[in-house]
This record gives structure tokens, sequence and C-alpha cells, in this order.
């Protein structure tokens, strides 16, 4: 998508993607190595009866798909960052992730006119529609002509 194409109130979906148990225990073993997601019979006694997936990773596969879906070949070039994120249900190997994405606010730079701004709030949801993420992100965009 182009920056003109984003308009408030836009609905933009993606998906689904199956996350499966080896890549979330690869992720957790590298960036989020807390019991509950690296170590199976641990967290099979624990409070989710089973490994879990990172937070982290999630928003990892959420921006996966906000790529695929909208910011692919767009002029989208940075993120000043997120607000407000929560993970308010637990992923699981063999979950089958969408995205369902909100444009809030589209507008261009008052002091940048050259500067494209997209906040937009991010909804992960797994196969039985229960929400595993929500975040408002924030995208810049380069507005300047291609040569």
């Amino acid at each position: 998508m182009r920056f003109a194409d984003f308009l408030p109130g836009m609905i933009i979906e993606a998906g689904p993607r199956r996350i499966e148990e080896a890549e979330m225990l690869a992720f957790a073993r590298s960036y989020d190595p807390q019991w509950f997601h690296v170590d199976r019979e641990a967290a099979g006694g624990g409070r989710f009866g089973a490994l879990i997936g990172s937070g982290w990773q999630t928003c990892g596969i959420a921006m996966e798909l906000a790529v695929r879906a909208a910011l692919h070949d767009s002029e989208s070039f940075a993120s000043p960052g997120v607000e407000q994120v929560r993970w308010p249900n637990p992923v699981y190997a063999g979950d089958e992730l969408r995205l369902r994405a909100e444009v809030l606010e589209v507008r261009t730079s008052r002091s940048r006119p050259e500067l494209g701004v997209l906040r937009w709030r991010w909804h992960l949801l797994n196969q039985d529609g229960r929400e595993v993420l929500e975040l408002t992100a924030t995208s810049l965009f380069d507005l300047r002509p291609r040569t």
C-alpha cells in the first residue's frame, strides 16, 4: 500500500500465520529464556498448562503480517515507537494468528511536510478469536518524490 491509500477507520487484515513449537523454543532460547517459554515440563505444570510463546515474538509476528498486508513496497521507513502493548491471552504451539489493524490517524507532519504519519491499532487474534496482542503503532512514511 502507499501512504495515500490509508484512510482513518480502514481495517486491514492479514494471516493466518501458524506458529510451531520449534519456532517458539528457538526464539525464546535466544531472546526470552524464561522457564514458561523454554522448559516444556515446567511449563506443563505452570499456570498456562503448556509452553507459551514470548510476547516479544508475538509482536514480531504481528509486524511480519503488517508488512505483508500493508507496508511492503510502501514509503514506510521507520517508527518512533508503539504505545500500550498488551498480551491478554497466551500464544500456544499450533495457534493460527491473524492480524486485524485499524487505521486511527493519517496525516502529514506539520513541521516536515515530506513526512507521513500513520497511527494504527493492531489486534492479533488466534484461531478462536481470542486476542493475544494489542498495540498502537506509529509508522513514518517518506513522501519525498522518488527519483
